[in-house]
């Protein structure tokens, strides 16, 4: 049930989201070790961000997991998420960061009750 959540400043009209979506969901699934039919990944543009008292292009991210997460499991998601910022929205890695949550199943609801 991993979910990734970025907000960026960067404006998305014109980028191919679907190809962003795709290599963050594949990313995800393959770095926990989940199947990917269970990430879900959401990107929101245009986001009001200040980073180091610059606008420049900068983003945020979260992500939920139920288990799956740990010190090593978090620097590769890192590392892959940023990437795939960079490489599509030219988001430096510098000006990235991502939180992550590993939390209970009963803390998180799905189809109409939790995990």
């Amino acid at each position: 049930m991993p979910s990734l959540s970025i907000s960026t400043n960067v404006p998305l009209d014109g980028v191919n989201t679907s190809g962003i979506l795709s290599q963050a969901s594949k990313s995800v699934a393959q770095i926990i070790g989940k199947p990917e039919a269970y990430v879900m990944v959401q990107l929101k543009g245009s986001v009001a961000i200040s980073f180091g008292g610059t606008e420049d292009p900068a983003a945020y991210g979260e992500l939920v997991s139920i288990g799956g997460l740990s010190a090593d499991t978090n620097k590769k998601l890192s590392a892959a998420i940023s990437s795939i910022l960079e490489s599509t929205l030219s988001v430096p890695k510098s000006r990235f960061y991502i939180k992550f949550y590993d939390v209970k199943g009963s803390n998180l609801g799905y189809n109409g009750s939790t995990f």
